[in-house]
Parts: structure tokens; C-alpha cells; sequence
């Protein structure tokens, strides 16, 4: 290509020699989420990665994006959490089948490509890698001027985990009587954002600046606070041999929409909404929205991120080993005679 033609391109809008140059300062970055099953590194056109050695291993794949909350970290111009939300994110969704992750892949998409944003970015992305042990194995970068509004971008991303046959977890063994286990989130997740937004910022007139009432945090702080990865919890449950019968990752949808996901027929959820203390941020966008309660329940996740759902003699060995992580928990309801789906105590 001449440099007359890469000069147009750039007039276009689109900066190729940018872009590569931000690839090669975030190399170091992801190799080093490297694990024993990885192969090769960044910059091929598809990624290597082994086949987990065992009998029976069924791979698990999720794809889903960061949404809308991308927008208050424009607003704040601080990336470097938001490439941690979408890792965790898609954890949790194959860990509701017992999975556990082997690699993720990601993709960037902006109006112009900002290599400082997009560092901070990777920096994230990375760190929740190495943490949930797994390696980035690459992604897609795109320049796409007029599809974007400048100064923002889209973040979404892949995982591919994995699970012996013999531990995959379905939802199938639910049984009225079993005893639901709920994990706190860390904020807002990855859903509700339009509606926290409007409710926060056009309706309320606050700044991303200004304190939430009630607490010591910018509501920018409260919005941007990252997405929980369960794994190191569960996981310890299923090492010491606790009988899960399912699991849900409260998500977009909140609890009517995600739990039934993994429920029988015949069988409800009753959640015990007076279980376990409403997070701040919650009840001030319920009460500045004058959001219906049921809509909040199904908008937010109300500050449970995580459900598990066992058998009720299963219940002082897992809050045991829950205890023993520091990782805090509510029982939150329990498992009735039903039609699958999600009724409320309080």
C-alpha cells in the first residue's frame, strides 16, 4: 500500500499504524496470562490452545458484552476496570454449569482508536485473566468512524471453559425443599445501566462526581465498581464435594429472568426479598426513579450476584467452607412445589 493510500484512509478516519502500534505495547500485557494449555501467542489470525486432558470434557463457551456502563466510564475517562467486568461476566455465565475457564477473547470496537484507552482496557482484561487463570488469547480490534460516538467504544468478549461430563451441572437434580444460597455482588454488575443512568444523571441532575447520599462514594465510584467473579468460592464448594443442584448468575433479566434458567418445571424459587441488605445505589435508584419493586428485581441484580442452589442437608458444610474463604453469602430463599419460576416472600 502506497503512502498516498494510507493517507487517505487516515483522512477517512481510520488509523492503521496506531493501531498496530498499540497491539505491540499490549503484548507483553497478554503473554503473560499465558497457562500451560496455551499455545502461541497475540497476532495470528486464530489463537492455539490444547484440549484439557481427561475423559469426558465438555467445553463450554458464553459471549456477552459490558453494555451501557461502558458510557460512565467515558463519562470518567477511567478504562482500566471495565476489561475486568466483561472477563468475570462471561466466568460466571459458564460457571453456573460447573466450567471452569481456559481461555477468553475479545473485541474493541470505536469511532478512533485511542491507544491509552485501549492499554487501560487490555490492562484490565489481563488482570481478571490471571486472576480467574486463564489466557487471553486474542481479540479483534475496529476503527469504524460514524458508527460510534467519539470518544467511546464497545467492549465484548469470549470464553471457552470446560467441564468433565460426570460434574456438569444442569439444573436438572432441583427438588422442592432444597435451600437457595445467594453471593453479594459488587454494584450494578454489567446490567441496568440506561435506567441507572437516566435515573442518576437526567432525572436526578447529579454529576458522576457528586456523593451517593447515604455513603462515601461518587456515584461515579458506585457505577463503575467492578463485576464479582464467583469462581473461587464455587469452585472450593465443588473440590470439597458439596452437592450443587444448580446455580445462576443474576444478569440482565435480574432473578424472575435468570434463575427459572436452571429450574424444573415443577418446581419454584421463593426468594425472601427481607434476607439480605439492599445495596445503596439500588434503593436510591428505586426511590428517585419511582421504580415498581418488581421492575427493580428484574432490572438489577439488588446486590445478589450469584445463586446456588443445594440440598438443604448440604447447607452447614457449604456455609462452612464459605466461611472459611471470608466470602460473605445469605440464604436467601428455598425451592418450592411449582411451575419454574420466581415468586417472592417479602
Amino acid at each position: 500500500m502506497t503512502d498516498n493510500a494510507k493517507s487517505a484512509y487516515a483522512k477517512a478516519g481510520v488509523n492503521i499504524d496506531n493501531k498496530m502500534a498499540a497491539l505491540t505495547a499490549i503484548k507483553s500485557m497478554v503473554a503473560g496470562t499465558k497457562t500451560q494449555l496455551t499455545l502461541g501467542g497475540i497476532g495470528s489470525f486464530g489463537g492455539l490452545h490444547k484440549v484439557p486432558p481427561g475423559r469426558g470434557e465438555i467445553l463450554v463457551a458464553s459471549t456477552d458484552g459490558v453494555g451501557t456502563k461502558l458510557k460512565v466510564a467515558a463519562m470518567m475517562n477511567k478504562h482500566d476496570t471495565v476489561g475486568q467486568d466483561i472477563v468475570n461476566h462471561c466466568v460466571n455465565d459458564i460457571l453456573v454449569q460447573g466450567a471452569k475457564p481456559l481461555f477468553f477473547m475479545d473485541y474493541v470496537g470505536a469511532a478512533k482508536f485511542d491507544a491509552m484507552q485501549f492499554k487501560a482496557v487490555v490492562s484490565g482484561l489481563c488482570k481478571a485473566c490471571k486472576e480467574n487463570k486463564m489466557a487471553l488469547l486474542g481479540g479483534e480490534t475496529a476503527e469504524m468512524p460514524g458508527l460510534y460516538p467519539l470518544g467511546e467504544y464497545d467492549l465484548v468478549g469470549t470464553i471457552v471453559g470446560h467441564v468433565a461430563k460426570k460434574d456438569l451441572i444442569t439444573g436438572k437434580s432441583i427438588r422442592a425443599g432444597d435451600v437457595i444460597l445467594g453471593l453479594p455482588s459488587g454494584g450494578l454488575q454489567t446490567n441496568g445501566y440506561s435506567l441507572a443512568r437516566k435515573v442518576i444523571f437526567d432525572l436526578c441532575g447529579y454529576s458522576w462526581k457528586d456523593k451517593l447520599p447515604g455513603t462515601n462514594q461518587t456515584f461515579g465510584d458506585a457505577l463503575l465498581a467492578v463485576h464479582r467473579s464467583f469462581l473461587k468460592p464455587v469452585a472450593k464448594l465443588m473440590e470439597r464435594k458439596v452437592k450443587i443442584n444448580g446455580m445462576a448468575h443474576i444478569t440482565g433479566g435480574g432473578f424472575p429472568d435468570n434463575i427459572p434458567r436452571v429450574l424444573p418445571k415443577a418446581v419454584n424459587a421463593e426468594i425472601d426479598r427481607a434476607s439480605w441488605e439492599v445495596p445503596t445505589i439500588f434503593k436510591f435508584i428505586e426511590r428517585q426513579g419511582k421504580v415498581d419493586r418488581d421492575e427493580m428485581y428484574r432490572v438489577f441484580n439488588m446486590g445478589i450476584g450469584f445463586v446456588i442452589i443445594i440440598p438443604k442437608n448440604q447447607l452447614e458444610k457449604a456455609t462452612n467452607i464459605l466461611k472459611a474463604q471470608h466470602q460473605s453469602y445469605s440464604v436467601i430463599g428455598v425451592i418450592r412445589k411449582g411451575k419454574g419460576i420466581v415468586t417472592y416472600k417479602n
